[in-house]
């Protein structure tokens, strides 16, 4: 019996024969936030000619503005046309000589330099002689690759009837490759880096120079056109480590834009493939955010079991644990702050899910508060309920009590946090939803659980104002915590906090949020409607 994937592989390619191709260029494929739509243009100039020459175009305040993502070549960091505009006001404590040199790290380490240099270091491990064969690029330690015209040999998985994930026999040698001039030693010397979730090394250790083009010869059961992102993503059941496969794999489209050709509509579509590398159906509470980057159900290995599957255009995105990775193992210099990167894909996905933001008007310019509330057995607020009290005693203050988890969709979650001033909640997943708050956001970590620099680290690559407790004495801890492998641990108890400390520091918070420009604009322009 014929799969649904592949009921839909054939029902597109039928289409696709039957219908001639339009002419004109297809605007509505251009799915961006407004103000990406000038880096779009400039990084496609075919496309900004279309539009220009285009009456329909709905584009054109757009064109002609000059604007870099920061990965181009003379695009420079922080300066008039760049998206990234890193702020490094504080003190790098020693890692580096001056502060241009402390601007430079941080852009390296998580901002669009971070693709930048990944770009330069990609080498032509396959080489095509023509058009028509296969190809196979890739990074410095096979942290990132795509290809053309490669072979997937998965007829194996028919006889592995177990569900797995973190696998790295999935392949065997000859099973993955392409009719191209393979340079072995230096693929071997990349793959330096064995391990499921920090390097492609596992997967293209196998790979082969075929005898013979792979499609054009017949030796595959089933050939995929659309773009295909393979991705090996960690731990799905949890916003931190989920949401550093989802920053990844939207670094890795800019990756893939930077070798910028054609119209560019195919490089930012979401008419691609998702392929998770692994045999488990994909199930998470927060699913919906790969609307931001596909169209189509998320496919495992078990959609491709049987086949010899041949990807007209594949890529293997950059992945959750790599060594100096992103977000998971960035080691972030100090004193430095908003990464353009971050800020870009929080925008992306909030427009790819059509998340907006309130008018002010609807909650009369209060300081919007939420307090993310947990139902789990540990870092529970004990006194939650006269916390949430003090604050609604503040006639500036509009507060809600939030708790996030399978009864309220991931979507309605993103709304609840995009229209919060100020966030508040204990070391948790959770707390990465300061992703999404608006740029003069703050976001409250009432008690890190001598986890300092996970959100701290994570606020400072958005850009929004973090805040954590100060007075440990005003803090009261259950009991010394019990950890599931035994011993003490902050992490494994519920915490009772003094009530006008926890006030102090949100009024610390409020005055952040007003003296914010961005939040005076927004508050101005709601005003005046």
């Amino acid at each position: 019996m014929e799969s649904g994937f592949l009921k839909v592989i054939s029902c597109i390619s039928f289409l696709i024969l039957i219908w001639p191709l339009e002419s004109a260029y297809n605007f509505s494929r251009i799915n961006l936030p407004t103000e990406h739509l000038p880096f779009f243009f400039n990084s496609f100039p075919e496309a900004a000619e279309a539009c220009r020459k285009d009456d329909r175009c709905p584009y054109k305040m757009h064109l002609d503005q000059e604007a870099c993502w920061g990965y181009e070549n003379n695009c420079a960091i922080g300066g008039a046309a760049s998206y990234s505009k890193p702020s490094c006001p504080g003190d790098h404590k020693g890692w580096v000589q001056t502060k241009q040199a402390q601007i430079a790290t941080f852009f390296s380490q998580g901002d669009f330099g971070y693709v930048r240099d990944k770009v330069r270091d990609m080498k032509m491990m396959c080489e095509p002689t023509f058009r028509e064969d296969s190809s196979l690029e890739c990074t410095k330690h096979l942290h990132y690759c795509r290809g053309r015209n490669i072979m997937i040999n998965f007829t194996d998985l028919a006889h592995r009837p177990e569900m797995f994930r973190y696998k790295m026999d999935v392949l065997k040698d000859g099973q993955i490759g392409g009719y191209c001039r393979l340079k072995k030693e230096w693929l071997d010397a990349e793959g330096d880096q064995l391990s499921p979730l920090q390097s492609w090394g596992p997967e293209f250790r196998n790979f082969v120079s075929l005898s013979k083009r792979p499609i054009e010869s017949g030796d595959c059961t089933l050939i995929i056109d659309k773009p295909t992102y393979i991705m090996k993503i960690d731990a799905a059941v949890n916003m931190y480590h989920h949401f550093c496969d989802f920053l990844n794999l939207y670094a890795s489209f800019h990756m893939n834009a930077s070798y910028a050709f054609g119209d560019g509509s195919s490089f930012w579509s979401q008419d691609n493939l998702i392929l998770i590398w692994e045999t488990h159906p994909y199930q998470s509470a927060f699913e919906e955010a790969f609307s931001a980057f596909t169209l189509h159900p998320v496919l495992n290995l078990r959609s491709l079991e049987g086949h010899v599957a041949c990807f007209r255009n594949v890529i293997f995105p950059l992945l959750p644990r790599m060594i100096f990775g992103l977000y998971y193992n960035t080691p972030l210099i100090w004193g430095c702050h908003k990464s353009g990167l971050f800020h870009a894909f929080s925008r992306h996905m909030l427009h790819r899910l059509a998340v907006t933001r309130t008018p002010a008007r609807r909650h009369e310019g209060k300081i919007r508060i939420t307090l993310m509330s947990r139902d789990t057995p540990y870092r529970r607020i004990l006194n939650e309920e006269e916390l949430i009290a003090g604050l609604e005693e503040n006639p500036d203050y509009a507060v809600q009590r939030v708790v996030y988890n399978r009864l309220l969709s991931f979507k309605r979650q993103l709304e609840i946090t995009h229209n919060s001033d100020i966030f508040i909640g204990i070391h948790g997943a959770g707390l990465t939803h300061l992703l999404f708050l608006p740029d003069w956001g703050v976001v409250f970590e009432l008690y890190n659980c001598e986890d300092e620099s996970c959100y701290l680290d994570l606020a400072r690559l958005r850009g929004v104002k973090y805040l954590t407790w100060e007075n440990k004495s005003l803090l009261y801890q259950q009991d010394q915590g019990h950890h599931p492998e035994g011993g003490a641990h902050a992490k494994f108890t519920n915490y009772a906090f003094d009530v006008a400390e926890f006030l102090r520091i949100v009024e610390k918070g409020a005055r952040h949020v007003l003296s914010q420009r961005s939040f005076k604009n927004y508050k101005a322009e709601h005003d005046e409607l």
